[in-house]
């Protein structure tokens, strides 16, 4: 980003940058007390679309939260007071965050994996983010599963530990063996088994529908048999990756049993938008709402 181009986007008045640091001190859940928000992971508006202006797409689209993968990591501290007052200016919030490469998985790797975590945490927490997103790593050759799942119970509780102390919530993600055929967490199903076993409320699974519509399906009722240990979702349509509506995911149906369960978190777009991007996110979250607002 051009530093002069930047100054002139992201100049914050004292007022703003004081009102942040308040809002980054005193974080508000995730969670609305009624109903769900709307995210956008800010990657798949595509590299050509500067930050900031994907701030302001994603507002203009009436959303309240966008995600990141791993851009905070080359903020200088000036750069960061920038986007953070014009976050407020928009009415933005980072709703979560992805980045740490150390998988909670790995039975040898717990140390790095711990070190790694703390200090996205830590960040999360500077920049009033509620919610950090980890990955589980690869499958480890020779070794029995069982002892991975452990490795992961054992490494999401210590980082459980350390993202309470921070007020941060951790939600694990499954990805499908189609996109990523070494993985080893590749269905919520095994998620919520692990997620179960931690037993933390600050340590949930972000249920992913188009991760898990591609290789498993089955995706209303292990949403009803899971819901409370659901932190975070996101939406995409299959095949492709693009809105929802436009492949074999009926989200209809999805939301409204979303709604009967009374799911209040962040509902986050992550999919390829066809057509004008400001259009497609308007009538993805309308479409949303409108479902979940027919549920009595």
């Amino acid at each position: 980003m051009n530093r002069r181009k930047f100054g002139q986007l992201f100049a914050a008045t004292a007022l703003e940058a004081a009102v942040l640091r308040s809002r980054a001190q005193t974080a508000p859940p995730s969670a609305s007390a009624t109903a769900p928000r709307f995210s956008v992971m800010l990657w798949v508006l595509g590299r050509a679309t500067p930050f900031d202006k994907g701030l302001e797409m994603v507002a203009e689209a009436g959303y309240q939260g966008v995600e990141l993968t791993g851009q905070f990591a080359k903020w200088t501290p000036e750069e960061q007071r920038g986007i953070m007052a014009r976050m407020s200016s928009l009415k933005l919030e980072f709703d979560s965050m992805s980045g740490v490469r150390a998988g909670f998985a790995v039975p040898e790797g717990g140390e790095a994996f711990l070190t790694e975590t703390t200090a996205h945490i830590k960040k999360a927490k500077e920049i009033g983010c509620p919610q950090v997103i980890l990955l589980s790593g690869k499958r480890s050759d020779g070794v029995d599963p069982q002892v991975q799942k452990q490795a992961s119970i054992d490494n999401l509780k210590r980082a459980s530990d350390v993202a309470a102390e921070h007020g941060v919530d951790i939600v694990i993600e499954p990805i499908d063996p189609l996109e990523n055929p070494p993985i080893f967490l590749q269905s919520v199903s095994v998620g919520f088994e692990i997620v179960r076993a931690v037993n933390r409320p600050n340590v949930k699974v972000l249920y992913d529908y188009y991760h898990e519509q591609r290789s498993f399906g089955n995706l209303i009722e292990k949403f009803e048999k899971n819901a409370e240990w659901v932190g975070l979702v996101h939406i995409a349509d299959v095949p492709g990756r693009h809105d929802p509506g436009t492949g074999e995911v009926d989200y209809g149906n999805i939301y409204r049993a979303m709604a009967k369960l009374k799911y209040n978190r962040f509902i986050a777009m992550e999919y390829y938008p066809v057509g004008d991007v400001v259009t497609s996110l308007k009538k993805a979250r309308a479409d949303a709402q409108q479902a979940m607002a027919s549920v009595s």
